[in-house]
C-alpha cells in the first residue's frame, strides 16, 4: 500500500505546471482527497496519468523531461546487459542522458555497491530521489529475477513532514541532510546474471509501474507463498516458523535460505502484513489499541506500540488521531 503522502507529492508536480488535478485523479479513479493508503495498482495508474499529461516520466524533476517512452527504451537498453553491474551503468548512463541532471554514478565501497546521485543545484525533493530510486531498483530486480535488499538509502534533502513513510516504505536506513544523496545494497549483487527475454520485457512493461513500486515481490516465489499462506488466517494463529516450513513441506534452514535468496525473511513479511492490517485496523474501526494488538497476535500492547512506532514512526494513537483529522 502507498501512503497518502506519496500521492499529494505526485499531485503536487500537476500544481508546479499549474495543471488541475481534479481530471487526472477521475481518470484512474480516485478521490479528490486522499487520506487513506493506496494500492500500488492505483498508484501506478496516477504515475502514468501525470506522466501522460506532462510528458515527463520523471514528473518534472529533471533538468530536462523524461518523454513518454522513456522507461521503456531504458529498459531495452539494459535488457541484454551481461550482468547487474553492466546492466545498471547503461541504465545511469541512459538517464544522464535524459535527465541531464540529476546525474548517476555506481561506485563500490567496503561491500556497499552505492548509486550516488549529484546535483548541479541545489537539492531535489526527497520525491524526487525518491522517484529515482524507483525506477533504479525495480528494474534492477526485475532484470536478476529477485528482489534486492536495500542497505542504506541517504537524501540530501532536509527530511519531509512524511519521513516516516520514507522510511517504511525503503525497509531500510534511511537519512537526511546528507552531504549526498545515494541507495546502497550489497556489492556481490552486482555479479548476479542478466537472463530475460524480450517476451519477459513485453510483459514486464504491462505492469509497470506498480510491479516496481512494491520493490519487486515474485507472484509465484517462496515469500509470495508464505505470504498467501499468512493471509489466509488472522496473525494470532499463524504459525511458528518450523511450523511453517512443515506446512511447506520444507526443511526450515531450506525455507530460511530461500528466502534469503529473494531478499526476505519470515520477520520482515510478517511485520509488513501487519503493519497493512494495523493502519486498516486505526483508520476504518472502532477497537481498542488491545484489542488490535491482540487480534494481530501481540500478547502485550507494548509490542504492538513498539513495532507500530517502528513502522510508521508515530504511535497507534498518534496515527489514529491523525487519520480522523484528515477525514
Amino acid at each position: 500500500m502507498i501512503a497518502p503522502g506519496f500521492v499529494e507529492e505526485a499531485l503536487e508536480s500537476l500544481r508546479h505546471r499549474g495543471k488541475p488535478t481534479a481530471p487526472v485523479l477521475a481518470r484512474v479513479g480516485l478521490p479528490r482527497v486522499i487520506d487513506q493508503y493506496v494500492s500500488a495498482e492505483l498508484y501506478g495508474a496516477l504515475w502514468l496519468a501525470i506522466a501522460a499529461e506532462l510528458d515527463d516520466e520523471f514528473f518534472g524533476m529533471g533538468a530536462r523531461p523524461m518523454r513518454s517512452g522513456s522507461f521503456t527504451l531504458l529498459c531495452h537498453c539494459v535488457l541484454h546487459a551481461g550482468t547487474l553491474g553492466q546492466a545498471l551503468r547503461r541504465a545511469l548512463r541512459f538517464l544522464d542522458v535524459v535527465l541531464d541532471d540529476p546525474r548517476g554514478e555506481l561506485l563500490v565501497r567496503d561491500g556497499l555497491a552505492q548509486i550516488e546521485l549529484k546535483d548541479a543545484g541545489v537539492p531535489r525533493s526527497a520525491f524526487a530521489y525518491r522517484t529515482y530510486w524507483i525506477i533504479i531498483h525495480g528494474i534492477a530486480c526485475w532484470l536478476v529475477g529477485r528482489r534486492i535488499p536495500i542497505r542504506v538509502v541517504d537524501f540530501r534533502c532536509a527530511e519531509p513532514e512524511q519521513g516516516a513513510d520514507y522510511r517504511l516504505f525503503f525497509g531500510a536506513p534511511v537519512h537526511f541532510d546528507q552531504p549526498i544523496s545515494r541507495l546502497g545494497f550489497d556489492s556481490a549483487m552486482l555479479d548476479l546474471p542478466i537472463s530475460r527475454t524480450e517476451q519477459a520485457l513485453r510483459q514486464f512493461l504491462r505492469g509497470a509501474p506498480a510491479n516496481i513500486l512494491v520493490r519487486y515481490r515474485h507472484d509465484a516465489g517462496v515469500a509470495a507463498g508464505v505470504r498467501r499462506r499468512l493471509l489466509r488466517v488472522p496473525p494470532k494463529a499463524w504459525s511458528g516458523f518450523a511450523g511453517l516450513a512443515s506446512e511447506m513441506h520444507m526443511k526450515p534452514s531450506t525455507l530460511r535460505h530461500r528466502l534469503h535468496d529473494e531478499g526476505q525473511s519470515y520477520a520482515t513479511i510478517k511485520d509488513d502484513i501487519r503493519c497493512g492490517l494495523a493502519t486498516d485496523m486505526l483508520t476504518n474501526t472502532k477497537g481498542s489499541i488491545g484489542d488490535i494488538a491482540a487480534e494481530l497476535g501481540y500478547s502485550e500492547p507494548s509490542a504492538f506500540f513498539r513495532a507500530f512506532r517502528k513502522w510508521t514512526g508515530k504511535t497507534p494513537d498518534e496515527f489514529r488521531r491523525h487519520s480522523r483529522t484528515t477525514e
